[in-house]
This record gives C-alpha cells, structure tokens and sequence, in this order.
C-alpha cells in the first residue's frame, strides 16, 4: 500500500490530497517514535505520520485491521474505507471523485 500512497500523494496533494499515515502498532516494541521515523525515511514516506500509540484513531474510525485506508471529505466525513492491501483502481477513482467536489 505504501507505493501506492506514495504514488497518490506525488499525482494529487497539488490538487488539495492530504495523505496522512496513521501508526498504529500491534506490539510493544513497535512503539518507540525513533522506530518509526527512521521506518518512515527508509520507506521514503513523504507524508506525514501521526503515531497512534494508544490506538485513539483506530477506534476513533472503527479500524480492526492493518491496513486500513480511509477517505475523509472535505466536510470531515468518512465517504470511503478499503481493509487490507487491493482495490487500488476503486479508490484512486473514488479520491478524484472526492477531489472534484466543490466545498
């Protein structure tokens, strides 16, 4: 999914997309911030990453599994969610539909 995003950020962040990752580990030693900053430069991640060590995202957006990617509207609202690796058509097609919406 990441040269997916990677991909997706480079075509439409000129466009008004803003990708932001979202960490969320499943173990403990996947919590030190130093970890993911340096996962995220050997990942060459351009985006930012937000690191969700007590998981207050994850049940903020009702997630349950790694990967999850949701579409967030202008408006705040969740207009789109995929859960595991795939669907990469249908979600680039729904982030050019979301971009093209006024407001």
């Amino acid at each position: 999914m990441i040269p997916q995003l990677r991909g997706w950020h480079e075509r439409y962040t000129s466009r008004g997309l803003t990708i932001i990752g979202v960490h969320t580990p499943e173990f403990f030693w996947e919590k030190p911030a130093d970890k993911v900053a340096d996962a995220r430069q050997r990942l060459g991640i351009p985006y930012p990453v937000l690191q969700d060590n007590d998981h207050t995202v994850w049940k903020r957006y009702g997630v349950w599994a790694w990967p999850t990617l949701v579409l967030v509207d202008k408006r705040g609202v969740v207009r789109y969610r995929h859960v595991g690796e795939g669907a990469y058509a249908d979600t680039e097609a729904m982030i050019t539909t979301l971009l093209a919406e006024s407001g």
